[in-house]
Parts: structure tokens; sequence; C-alpha cells
């Protein structure tokens, strides 16, 4: 939310003028009685009356206002803050995003444009911080570190750290986005060293990106200044980032659910150093599973104290990111809040962000902002020649042994298989029977003709094809199939649609969701994505793809190579863990 720009004149007849009302001198504009307030400070809850001046909470005690809400027998607590999230994810603007999850009880957002700067660069993270200027949602920006996230992949885009400075001068960038590129980091080079020296210069935040690190790279990310980390998947590793000082970001999205595997390293002792993120999470996940707030609901299922879960998804967020005024009913900070109606099953019946009411009863009930028109550059992001079926031949001429990327539900870790498979004139053949399918990665941006191609085990598909723009974090065209022609006409009818999903079968669309912004968001509103991706899970049970996970988004993260252990690029098959492209043939 843009917040007005105020002469030192103006400012100070705010402050004068809050300190009126807070010293009760005037009515303050709105006051709120009866209520059991969150006191995330003392892990109470405290009854009073709750005083709000030009959006900011002036006392707890008694007061009068010249407007009141009276929130008898129910709970007053600070509003949710999602401390890591993409909003590309969701595939919908920025606007729509914020439509979905401030009913959800989430007014800030700690955002990273990631996703639309791989394709995009600068002009990516200029369209997401000009679209979410004048939101009723709160959205802080962590500048991308790695753009591309390895130097084993081709992304439209190329971010060094003279690229990036001009954005730490904006108002609501905190930082530098999740550090993935944990080799340039371990060994010192240059162009690394030059982000996160701008970064600790400036004072600023340094996010991270850990994934299957140990306690000896633990050290050599904290040494560096970067202070968070999201991808924790078990207690001990939560334990080892806690340990050395990082702050413990919970993630629960739409592929990766670890808040289960995590929650029990949560005390009274450390949850200020546990806050959390959903990381990318889906539109459909979002309107009806919820964002934050069920990040909130699943932690008190597992045990934790509600007063303590809420902690964790306000002030323990604010205070990781520095946010002085976010997170918390006291004196002095924004009134972000929500009444609550129901404090186990977090039942959310008002949202106020900056003392203006934007959501009830799970509606939306704020004006429409401006649309923000993308630039021609993120609306002609498919730029690749023609694919022919000789391309798509996987050659294994020695054996019939070949390497595997074996999916692991709902996780984006992997495993590396080998295995025997179909072969057929020295070339490898999908086998439905074996659920060994094709995959196929081809560069999207500058026309270079790379296609890396490999094996994936697990998507369960019984007949044609998937293909999709979002392929993380490079978002190149990835695609699984059960025939060559399926998987090439399932490429062609991508780009055709200017990037998107396709479902394809016997060389014939069964359900499609184009997303002409970057190959990542939809210029359509909220409820329209959810009707087309509800199409496309009617395809996805046409050709019977596993339902123990949501098979795109698993798809879309095969191509990460910063996430052990195989993955594929647009270069080829990818060993993470030895931080090397190999042969399909084992």
């Amino acid at each position: 939310m843009r917040k007005k720009q105020f002469t030192q004149k103006e400012s100070k007849e705010l402050l004068k003028n809050r300190i009126e009302a807070a010293s009760k001198r005037k009515k303050a504009e709105l006051v709120i009685k009866n209520g059991k307030i969150i006191d995330v400070f003392n892990q109470d809850l405290i009854e009073a009356d709750i005083a709000i001046e030009d959006g900011v909470i002036v006392g707890l005690g008694e007061y009068e206002g010249e407007r009141v809400i009276d929130a008898k027998g129910k709970y007053i607590s600070p509003s949710f803050i999602d401390s890591h999230v993409h909003i590309e994810s969701s595939m919908v603007t920025p606007k729509e995003f914020a439509k979905v999850v401030l009913p959800h009880g989430v007014t800030t957002i700690i955002a990273d444009p990631h996703e639309i700067a791989n394709v995009a660069g600068t002009e990516g993270i200029h369209y997401m911080l000009d679209s979410t200027e004048d939101l009723p949602l709160n959205v802080y920006i962590m500048v991308p570190s790695c753009v591309p996230a390895t130097p084993f992949e081709h992304a439209g885009a190329i971010l060094k750290a003279e690229d990036l400075a001009p954005f730490y001068n904006h108002p609501r960038v905190l930082g530098l986005g999740e550090v993935m590129d944990f080799p340039s980091v371990s060994h010192a080079e240059e162009s690394m060293l030059n982000k996160l020296f701008d970064a600790k210069d400036r004072g600023v935040k340094i996010d991270g990106h850990a994934a299957g690190l140990d306690q000896d790279a633990i050290n050599i990310y904290t040494t560096a200044g970067i202070k968070t980390d999201h991808e924790a998947i078990s207690v001990n590793e939560a334990k080892d980032r806690l340990q050395r000082g990082m702050y413990l970001i919970i993630r629960q999205g739409s592929v990766a659910k670890d808040l289960p595997q995590l929650i029990d390293v949560v005390t009274d002792k450390n949850a200020r150093r546990c806050l959390f993120g959903t990381d990318d999470k889906h539109i459909d996940d979002l309107l009806y599973e919820g964002s934050i707030d069920h990040n909130v609901r699943l932690a008190i299922q597992h045990g934790v104290d509600p007063i303590n879960a809420i902690q964790m998804a306000s002030f323990s967020a604010a205070e990781c990111y520095g946010l002085k005024h976010k997170g918390a009913i006291a004196p002095g900070y924004d009134a972000d809040f929500l009444i609550l109606t129901d404090l186990k099953q977090i039942k959310i019946e008002e949202v106020y962000s900056g003392g203006k009411l934007v959501a009830q009863n799970g509606e939306y009930l704020n004006q429409d902002s401006c649309k923000v028109n993308p630039s021609k550059p993120l609306l002609s992001s498919i730029n690749m020649g023609d694919i022919t079926l000789e391309q798509l031949q996987i050659q294994l001429r020695e054996s019939n042994s070949a390497h595997v990327i074996e999916i692991i539900p709902n996780s984006l870790v992997t495993k590396h298989q080998v295995e025997e498979v179909e072969v057929i004139n020295k070339c490898f053949q999908p086998s439905i029977e074996r659920d060994q399918l094709k995959l196929a990665v081809i560069e999207r941006h500058h026309e270079t003709g790379h296609i890396g191609l490999g094996i994936v085990k697990g998507l369960g598909i019984q007949k044609g094809a998937l293909a999709t723009t979002i392929a993380h974090d490079s978002h190149n065209i990835i695609t699984a199939g059960t025939n060559d022609k399926d998987i090439l006409f399932a490429i062609e009818t991508v780009k055709q649609i200017g990037g998107g999903l396709v479902i394809v079968e016997n060389e014939k669309l069964i359900a499609s969701l184009a997303l002409p912004i970057a190959g990542l968001l939809s210029d359509e509103p909220a409820e329209k994505v959810y009707s087309e991706l509800l199409e496309l899970k009617k395809g996805l049970d046409y050709i019977e793809a596993s339902k123990k996970f949501n098979p795109f988004l698993t798809l879309s993260f095969l191509a990460l190579p910063v996430i052990p252990a195989l993955k594929l690029t647009d270069v080829g098959l990818f060993d993470v863990e030895n931080l090397k492209h190999i042969s399909v043939q084992a």
C-alpha cells in the first residue's frame, strides 16, 4: 500500500493529532470496545478499548470514539504477514492476488519477484512494484538475488549487483531475495560477493534458500549475512538454522507442505524466531484453503498454542523484516488487525488494513485500484523456433539403463534413480506400465535452440502430455508425456497461446490456461482463472494423472537445479548433489 508523502510540517501535524487522541483530548476516529486483545508481547489476552487515529493505533484503555465497534465476545488479533511468497505462483496479477488473500487475514506480504525477473529482468521487477503501489495489501519486495538461479541453465535475463542497486532506494524494497546459488556463496565468487556486499553495506535484509545444506554450509550462509531460510524439511534441519541465528520460515504451500514435519521445533523460547510463509501457492488453494491463516490453523491443530501461532504469523515476521510498525495491537503500530469469532479455528469476521475495513466474512470490500498495463516485453515472452520430433529423441546406445527423476509426492525434492527402461532403435520409449515418461525443457527466451531431455517417474499419466511455461526458476517450457507426437503438440500449443498450461491427447487440446504476462500471469479475474483451473483438473483426470499431488505444480519444479537430487534444465539432466550435468544413459 502506498503511503502518502507528507511534508515535515504535515507529519508534525499528524503526530500532534495522534497524540491528542492518545491523551483523550479529542475523540479517536475509531474505537473498538469489549474485545479480547491478543497481546503478542506477553503471550496473553487483555481486555481494553483500542483507539485508532489516522490508521494507527494510539491507545489501549478506555476511549471515546467518533465511530465505535462493539467486539463483545470476539478476539482482536494482529493481521497476518506472509514472510515469503512469490505472487507469480498464484498465476494472477497482484491486484487479483490482493483480493484473494485479504479476506484470509493477510494484510502484509514479503514478495520475491524472481519468477518474473527470470523472464523479464528489471522490467519484471518494475512491473511488480508498479502494480502493487495502490493496493490495500502492504507489499514489500526482496529484489531477486539469483537471476538466473544457477549458471547451469538459461533464463530470460541476467541481473548483476549494479542492476539491483537502484531498487534499494524504493521505500518498499526491504533487501536481497532468497540466495539460492550456494556454490557461488561458498566459493566467494565475485558476482555474488558484490550482491551480498551491497545488501550488507546498506544494512538491508538477505533471505536464504538452504535446501539440503548441512551445518557447515549453514555456517557459510550466516557468515555471509543471510538470516532466513524457508527450505528446512526436518526438525533437525530447522534446529541447525535456529542454532546458527537464522529465522526459520515454516513453509506450507501448494507443493512443499513442510509445516507438519517442522512444527515440533517451535517452543515458547524460540517462537520469536519462527514465522510462516507460503512460498508458492496456486490461486485455487489460496481461495479455498487459505493463505497464512491456513498455516496458523494447521499449527494449532499440531499442538501450538493459538496465541503463539498468531505471534509467529504477525509479530515474529514483522520483527524479522524490520517492520517496526507492523505485527501487534499496541500504540504506535499500524491498525492492521482482524476480528475473530473463534480463536482456535481462526474464524475471521473482519479484516482491517490501516484502520480501514477491507474484507468481511470472506468477502473483499475494497474498491478496485487502477490497472497497470504490462509492457510489450512482458506480453511477448515466447521466443523460440520450431521443434521437430527428431530433437525429442533420447538416445541410449550403450544399454537399457538410465538415470531417472523420481517424484516424491508433495515435495520439491526428487530421488535420483537408475532403472532399466524400454529402448527401441537405441532410443528411449516412454512406458505407462513402468510409469517412465519423457521429460523435456525447451529454452523459450532467446531462441537458443537448447532442449534438455530426461525421464520422469511418478506423474502417473496414462495418455497424452502436459506442458507449461511455469518452470522454476528460469521458466522455460517444460513438458512431460507418454508419446513424442503429443509432447510436440503440447509445446506448439503453449507457444501459440503466449504461455500458460496445456493438456493434450492424441494431438488435440483437452484443456488450457493462457498466461500472457511473462508466461506466468493471467490478465483475467481470479474467479475466471479458478474456473479454468477446474477445467484443467478435469483434463488431468481424463489423462489419469496422479491424484497424490498437483501434477502441474510438481512438473514446474522438476526444472529447478538448486533442490536435490536430480533435475532437468534446458542444457540437460542435472545432478544437484554433484553440481554437474550428466547423461541420461547410466
